[in-house]
């Protein structure tokens, strides 16, 4: 009888679940979905269910959040060789056995339909942290060496698909947990200066380099295409560049503050692809304007910097490692999506977090935002 008389109350066993949850990263959240809710029904309203799905998906992605958000890092890190094995494992087989679609290979039967390489945007950063926990204060170049490995393996899997998107996300996932691990500058710059070279090489002698005919070899003839496109969306202005030059225009439209919330033209006629995905930064830009589209970024700023601090206030090596890749994936998402649609970058599969649609995409982000919780609410020192 005095055992249930203990028994605390069951609200507060239920508090006891949410204490501990960072306020200002939770508020961060909030401000995306809403920005995103209403950038969905504006854009999507008559798009069949899009909105009420992307309503769903959050709130999927905040389920996802919560419970993993429970689950001690020492759990986590004992995750970490499993799911990078798992993930490996279904790539060889999605290169084997793969379901082939619109001439990409990225998917694979295992009783439903998934695509493998969503698990490495996860599985990866989880991996590289607990390598370099494992190593921590006995770093040599062999340890830098093998964790490149590590990353190139499932990252060239991923573009032998092909999936320039995903593969750059890895890649940026993985990098980062690298770099922060310690890797020193002067192997950072170097691959740099060379990549500002080849692009400007790119840039002054594209007319001959984008001529028909011309093979690239490093990259697939789609691939090669998209940045021609890019270079010049006005090559070719109702076909490969009709993506870029209407969402400049839509981009551009709408002034510095918008024509108005569901005023969009460029949207609601039909001239934006993918206007609910992709491209939703094109509309809502439409929309609501520089001023909305300074308020996106701070958001996002907010969240990058929020998970930052999460990072750099971290118990451990392995929650810093950890935290921090995951700031750079969310950077790199918005980055690349608003710069693909701004036409600065090549069109890839990237979406918007929280305001492009996508199932997938948001249960990723859940689970990447449930990790940065458990860091923010661990409080012990980490050992493996």
């Amino acid at each position: 009888m005095s055992a249930v008389l203990d028994r605390p109350p069951l609200w507060r066993s239920a508090f006891a679940l949410f204490k501990g949850f960072d306020p200002l990263l939770t508020l961060a959240i909030l401000l995306l979905m809403g920005i995103g809710l209403t950038a969905m029904y504006s854009s999507g309203f008559d798009h069949g269910t899009r909105f009420v799905d992307h309503g769903r998906n959050m709130l999927l992605a905040a389920g996802i959040i919560f419970v993993v958000a429970q689950i001690p890092l020492q759990r986590l890190a004992q995750l970490a060789v499993p799911l990078y094995t798992l993930g490996v494992v279904l790539l060889v087989a999605v290169l084997l056995f793969g379901i082939t679609k619109k001439g990409a290979t990225r998917w694979i039967n295992v009783g439903v339909v998934i695509q493998p390489s969503e698990l490495l945007k996860i599985s990866m950063p989880l991996m590289l942290a607990w390598w370099f926990q494992r190593r921590e204060g006995t770093l040599y170049a062999m340890d830098f060496i093998i964790a490149g490995l590590l990353l190139m393996l499932p990252v060239g899997l991923i573009m032998k698909q092909p999936d320039l998107g995903t593969s750059l996300l890895v890649m940026m996932a993985g990098g980062a947990v690298i770099f922060f691990a310690g890797l020193s500058w002067k192997l950072v710059i170097p691959p740099v200066l060379l990549g500002a070279i080849g692009i400007g090489l790119l840039i002054a002698f594209e007319p001959s380099l984008c001529k028909p005919g011309v093979d690239w070899h490093v990259l697939h003839e789609y691939q090669r295409q998209r940045v021609c496109t890019l270079l010049d969306p006005t090559r070719d202005p109702l076909g490969k560049g009709f993506h870029i030059l209407q969402g400049m225009i839509a981009i551009g439209s709408g002034g510095i503050w918008g024509k108005g919330f569901m005023q969009g033209t460029q949207t609601h006629l039909e001239f934006i692809p993918e206007r609910t995905t992709d491209f939703i930064f094109a509309a809502y830009s439409e929309e609501f304007g520089m001023v909305g589209n300074l308020a996106l970024l701070a958001a996002y700023l907010f969240l990058i910097f929020r998970i930052f601090y999460i990072a750099a206030n971290a118990s451990t090596q392995f929650g810093r490692l950890l935290a921090g890749a995951i700031g750079v994936i969310f950077f790199t998402y918005a980055f690349v999506n608003m710069g693909m649609v701004s036409g600065i970058l090549p069109v890839v599969g990237v979406p918007l977090p929280f305001v492009s649609y996508g199932g997938t995409a948001m249960v990723t982000l859940g689970l990447s935002l449930g990790i940065l919780f458990a860091i923010a609410r661990d409080k012990r020192t980490f050992r493996t």
